[in-house]
């Protein structure tokens, strides 16, 4: 992500930030920080405009997303170009990662959420469905925070958004401060689509700023951050009895079983951990080989790497780190390896040849757990491999770990591949593919542990985003209440010799 500096102001003026391009150290623009001031106007704001959104048709709310679909096809370059700029990555991962995934992300939801948030009939058990109906209505919470990072710009702002929209709130986005020009493009793409004025805001600062929107009066916080920082939003949202999800940091495993195809592997473990640079939440950071495989499976794997490309313009594979704090923690983790026996088979050092923040890919073997490289998050370019004695130790290695969010087990047999990925205690796993579950809209994504709280997408990320509010009707137009109070004795004996002919019997329990 870009890399940013405080601007010196006059004494009681706004402060600024400037940004620089991490590959090149470019300076690419400033921005002003808002306060939280700023921030409970943004929420008074949309709380007027969430009024008539909400009383919208779902439709009527699918046709301003499907436009800003269309403005966002017409504006894809500018997107890329953005996106490139404040963080480094390479256009294709800017295209599929940024572009791609969000078009997809409004179509689908755009088609869907009438379906998913359509009030639903549930047939009651027992003999309340002689005396009862009941309907489950999804309405919308109000006003939404979304705090999204800079790994995923674009489409981690947009994702939220998104589904918050779709499920009748307005939205207020707090975008990284090293990446805030791909978040306000969000509120352009939307202004594009005629999106009613107050309904989607963008507060533009730093860590105090997402504190301040935290605090601002809105009724759900969507995060998507570091550990570190999503503890100190849950407590805010806890103080407040506020609901929040939190999408933290991960340490995925990759199990490679004595039957996997090595090829397949070798391409998945490479990709897995290196797209992205590796800054990625979901991406490969452990490696579990079976031993009778790992010679064959480690020479294919940096015989891949050797062949990447590394740098800032025209093609290239590998880009820049984000940020000076993450290439200061990918040193630190390399040099405990370093100093614990590790060997680096192809890597292990900033590029010379690049001007900006560059780490090359690496490939390092005879790793432990007494590693930070295997215990804590690097998010980096950086590929370990363990030799294990078989798939049971690949998976007891792989559960040993403070972070749940995704892994993947590579395997020709079908059966055996779920059975571990079952096994394995995290968010989501993928079977002879890298951990993709993010990209695919109809399936829930979260993490356990210290990997995050709640899940995002599908039904259940876009249910989450309103209060499922059950409607009790009586079916005898409310003749019971006449019985049920007050109390006598009589009706007392009545209900308990019936609960014995009800649960005290093999019929009776079936009739219920």
């Amino acid at each position: 992500m870009a890399i940013v500096t405080a601007i010196e102001t006059s004494p009681g003026a706004r402060r600024r930030l400037a940004l620089a391009n991490p590959a090149t150290l470019d300076p690419i623009g400033e921005i002003e920080v808002a306060d939280a001031q700023d921030a409970r106007a943004a929420v008074e704001r949309a709380r007027k405009a969430q009024l008539d959104w909400s009383s919208l048709p779902i439709e009527e709310r699918s046709r301003f997303v499907i436009r800003g679909l269309e403005a966002l096809l017409a504006r894809q370059d500018e997107i890329i170009e953005t996106v490139m700029r404040e963080t480094g990555k390479p256009k294709t991962e800017a295209l599929q990662m940024e572009v791609y995934a969000v078009c997809d992300a409004m179509n689908f939801y755009a088609k869907h959420a009438a379906k998913i948030l359509k009030p639903q009939s549930r047939r009651l058990h027992g003999l309340l469905r002689f005396m009862k109906k009941l309907r489950i209505v999804y309405r919308p919470l109000g006003v939404v925070g979304v705090i999204s990072p800079w790994n995923g710009p674009f489409v981690l702002a947009m994702n939220p958004t998104i589904q918050a929209l779709m499920a009748g709130n307005a939205v207020i986005l707090k975008p990284s401060e090293v990446t805030p020009f791909s978040g306000q493009l969000a509120a352009d793409i939307f202004s594009d689509a005629g999106l009613p004025d107050g309904l989607f805001q963008v507060l533009s600062g730093d860590g105090e700023t997402g504190a301040a929107l935290c605090c601002a009066g809105v009724d759900k916080i969507a995060f998507t951050g570091s550990v570190e920082t999503g503890r100190r939003v849950a407590v805010a949202c806890a103080e407040q009895l506020i609901p929040c999800t939190l999408e933290l940091g991960g340490k995925d495993a990759m199990i490679v079983c004595e039957d996997a195809h090595l090829d397949y592997a070798a391409a998945g473990a490479v990709g897995g951990a290196l797209m992205n640079t590796g800054q990625y939440c979901c991406g490969t950071e452990r490696v579990y080989v079976v031993d009778s495989l790992a010679d064959a499976f480690v020479e294919k794997v940096v015989e891949r790497v050797a062949a990447l490309r590394q740098g800032s313009e025209g093609e290239f594979d590998v880009g820049a780190i984000f940020w000076p704090r993450q290439l200061e923690i990918i040193e630190e983790h390399m040099a405990d390896a370093r100093a614990r026996g590790a060997r680096i088979l192809t890597g292990g050092r900033r590029n010379p040849a690049l001007k900006g923040l560059f780490y090359e890919p690496t490939v390092v073997v005879d790793v432990n757990h007494d590693m930070k490289l295997m215990r804590e998050e690097t998010f980096g370019p950086i590929l370990p491999i363990m030799r294990v004695q078989d798939e049971e130790e690949a998976l007891r290695l792989a559960n040993d770990s403070v972070y749940g969010l995704g892994g993947n087990v590579w395997t020709r047999d079908s059966r055996k591949g779920m059975n571990l990925a079952e096994r394995m205690h995290t968010g989501s796993v993928c079977i002879n593919d890298m951990t993709m579950t993010y990209g695919v809209q109809e399936a829930p994504f979260g993490g356990r542990r210290e990997s995050g709280v709640g899940q995002v997408n599908g039904e259940t990320g876009l249910r989450g985003y309103c209060h499922a509010e059950p409607i009790l009707i009586d079916r005898r137009g409310g003749k019971m209440s006449t019985q049920r109070y007050p109390y006598n004795r009589k009706a007392d004996q009545g209900l308990q010799k019936f609960m014995k002919v009800l649960w005290g019997t093999r019929w009776g329990r079936r009739l219920s």
